[in-house]
């Protein structure tokens, strides 16, 4: 089983390990655009207008920008540690067994692509939703790439991640489900179903936690439905989708 996570925007900023080195990431054939969306963001993150170019809000610009600048010196950590929010906390990497979470999790990027749990990166600050001058947008530039290097194996893929992420790579249907969060409540006597966001992180980030937790090993949908209830979610197949439904 893989899981794939989008990251967070939050971060962590206590790096302490060596600078970048691209060549020690996984997924090297990555390596030509992680240089070319590197080179982008620094030189993006030194214009008049770099907090509207990459979408940063007011109060977070100046730290962010400054984190970007310095990418290529600035100390590393692993992106386990990386990534602090809403799901992350969930997620709780510190109660699972650290090889298993490595070779389970892909972490997606607006600026790495794709990371394992042990891969070192410094804190950085880019959304995949952004047009990069000169590089373009980023789902547009890291689609091609990442169908090459990206090649996981027959495993079953549980996708979390949100709608830009998801859009850089896609997974053969055929052994993919999608994680959506759901909350139900009674209207008239008659259940109706809403899309809830920030729940929806920490759901996907309990999920992941519980199946890793419990040692899950699902080979098919059906079986990832069986292992999700069995952990007492309450949960639905409905097509390459995994609804989970909250209570009111």
């Amino acid at each position: 089983m893989h899981i794939l996570l989008p990251p967070s925007e939050k971060k962590a900023t206590d790096g302490d390990g060596p600078p970048l080195d691209l060549g020690s990431l996984s997924f090297p054939g990555l390596n030509p655009a992680r240089e070319r969306v590197l080179k982008a963001l620094i030189r993006a993150s030194g214009r008049k207008n770099a907090a509207k170019v990459l979408a940063l809000p007011p109060g977070q610009a100046d730290e962010a920008l400054a984190r970007n600048l310095a990418l290529r010196e600035a100390p590393t950590l692993p992106a386990a540690r990386l990534y602090t929010g809403v799901l992350y906390d969930h997620l709780n990497l510190a109660e699972l067994d650290a090889t298993a979470a490595a070779e389970q999790i892909i972490v997606f990027s607006g600026l790495w692509g794709a990371l394992r749990l042990t891969d070192q990166v410094p804190p950085y600050r880019l959304a995949m939703a952004v047009s990069l001058p000169p590089a373009g947008r980023l789902g547009t530039l890291w689609r091609p790439p990442m169908r090459k290097a990206l090649r996981l194996d027959d495993d079953l893929i549980v996708d979390m991640r949100s709608g830009p992420y998801a859009s850089v790579w896609k997974a053969p249907p055929e052994r993919a489900v999608a994680v959506r969060v759901f909350r139900e409540r009674v209207v008239g006597g008659v259940p109706k179903r809403t899309v809830v966001s920030h729940m929806a992180k920490a759901t996907r980030g309990q999920i992941a936690h519980d199946l890793l937790k419990a040692g899950a090993a699902p080979r098919t949908p059906d079986a990832l439905l069986k292992a999700v209830a069995d952990l007492g979610h309450t949960a639905e197949l409905n097509g390459a989708n995994l609804d989970i439904v909250l209570p009111d």
